[in-house]
């Protein structure tokens, strides 16, 4: 009797994107690309040259690791997971960061939250929200020094004035005239003015057209690399449909209308600081969200929760790092109640 040689019936991939972990990092990294264009645009090169840093640190400290452990060092790099730490680092941190506050987020992203608990895989963390945390609480005036966007040639401080900063040949006030609070950070700390007359008043928020100046862009070129990551199936929709969902029903139920004691409108928080790159690059991350459909829907609406919560009560006027963090926590918990059970067990 001929038997017939067949596979097991195992799920094929019909796209070559997903085919190893190296394809999916670089896919990453490429929609990363609107966004890194528009901060590049309204903020000045200062993103570039954070990446680039990033870039160098990060997979230097993976690389001495690996060597550490005795790991194959090229296997391990072309898996491209440093890389895509090192970018979603530098996109979060102020342009023209001081280049050792980037060697200390690089460390404290591969070496404490991804190397010491068995690399890829096996973080229970997001390091990039690791490392970012670590950083706002450590220095805080240098993680708000945002520049205030004007685009590369008009109110941006020069790349000569700029390299100057990152390598401590100037003090951190060289730039404090280029510099101002972010669309959250001034409607956090109103309590005096209608938003009305905020939005006349401030230049942030008087040249915006939905949110805030700059801000806005970014944002919705987060949100185009994230449907470009959505239309390759790099990530399914539930985990960051459900947090913008929930960030949005929360800002609205909330929003008075714009007295002083309002925290801003749906749109503001929707287009202002992290949101679109939280809800598409960072609470996708594979390994430390949720693993079922329905345990990311719970997981993406608690964090658009923790979001809205932190950024009204809290001290910090963007809260995407601590509200991921907090919830990698309960990602495991989620997963207990909503992975479903084998079949013929109850």
């Amino acid at each position: 009797m001929a038997f017939l040689k067949a596979s097991s019936p195992h799920a094929h991939v019909n796209s070559n994107i997903r085919s190893n972990t190296g394809n999916v990092m670089k896919t990453v990294i490429i929609a990363c690309l609107p966004g890194v264009i528009a901060l590049t645009v309204f903020f000045g090169f200062g993103t570039l040259s954070n990446i680039l840093l990033s870039l160098i640190f990060c997979l230097g400290f993976e690389a001495l690791i690996l060597k550490l452990r005795g790991r194959n060092i090229g296997f391990y790099l072309k898996d491209y997971s440093a890389a895509v730490t090192a970018v979603l680092l530098a996109i979060a941190i102020p342009p023209y960061a001081a280049w050792w506050m980037v060697a200390v987020g690089c460390f404290f992203a591969i070496v404490v939250a991804k190397q010491l608990y068995g690399g890829l895989g096996y973080n229970p963390f997001n390091p990039a929200m690791v490392a970012y945390v670590v950083l706002i609480i450590s220095f805080p005036l240098e993680m708000t020094q945002w520049l205030s966007a004007g685009g590369i040639f008009d109110n941006a401080v020069s790349i000569g004035t700029g390299l100057q900063q990152v390598f401590g040949q100037t003090s951190l006030n060289a730039i404090d005239g280029y510099t101002g609070a972010t669309p959250l950070e001034i409607v956090k700390q109103n309590n005096a003015q209608l938003l009305v007359d905020l939005y006349q008043q401030e230049p942030t928020l008087s040249k915006a057209m939905w949110a805030g100046y700059g801000w806005e862009w970014v944002n919705i070129g987060f949100l185009l690399g994230g449907i470009y990551l959505l239309y390759n199936k790099v990530f399914t929709w539930h985990a960051p449909v459900s947090m913008l969902i929930s960030l949005a029903i929360l800002a609205a139920v909330f929003y008075d209308g714009g007295s002083s004691a309002s925290k801003g409108s749906p749109l503001l928080h929707l287009l202002s600081g992290g949101t679109m790159l939280g809800a598409f690059f960072i609470i996708t991350d594979p390994v430390s969200s949720a693993v079922s459909n329905k345990g990311r829907l719970i997981y993406g609406a608690c964090i658009g929760v923790l979001i809205f919560t932190i950024r009204v009560e809290g001290n910090y006027p963007d809260a995407v790092a601590f509200a991921v963090l907090l919830m990698n926590f309960a990602a495991p918990f989620i997963d207990y109640y909503t992975i479903p059970r084998s079949y013929g067990h109850k």
